[in-house]
């Protein structure tokens, strides 16, 4: 499968397939109007990134490898504290500060749903540093 965004376009994929053959750390697979669809590929040691959506609820599926979620008002005010690995869905209420930590030996895969777009149609961040990157120039109107 050529790893694209096929959204607005009525599109159906096997999504374990797509979420274990990509080796960025984001891909867009699919943006709609009101839904998205990430993949994501996070090295041993890395995460996903301490963050909070104010504007949408998440929904993470691990495909691959294990990760440490953890989850609350704050970094200071962390309420759940788990372990996950493959199956194991990972849901994200908006205004949740959340990260999610690759503590296995192996890339840890995941794909990621939610409501509206958060990332642009196309969107492909090769690594964190990208991504990071994409995202203050976004802030800044660059």
């Amino acid at each position: 499968m050529t790893t694209k965004d096929y959204g607005k376009a009525p599109f159906v994929t096997n999504i374990e397939t797509a979420t274990l053959e990509n080796t960025n750390y984001r891909t867009a697979l699919w943006t709609g109007e009101l839904l998205q669809v990430t993949l994501m590929s996070i090295p041993v040691g890395g995460d996903i990134g301490a963050e909070v959506h104010n504007e949408n609820d998440q929904f993470l599926r691990i495909e691959q490898g294990h990760g440490r979620v953890i989850m609350g008002e704050s970094a200071d005010k962390i309420t759940l504290d788990t372990e996950v690995g493959p199956e194991d869905a990972i849901l994200i209420p908006n205004g949740a500060y959340h990260n999610v930590i690759n503590i296995g030996q192996e890339d840890l895969k995941i794909y990621s749903i939610y409501g509206p777009a958060h990332h642009a149609h196309g969107t492909v961040h090769e690594t964190q540093a990208i991504a990071i990157a994409a995202e203050e120039a976004e802030e800044h109107g660059h």
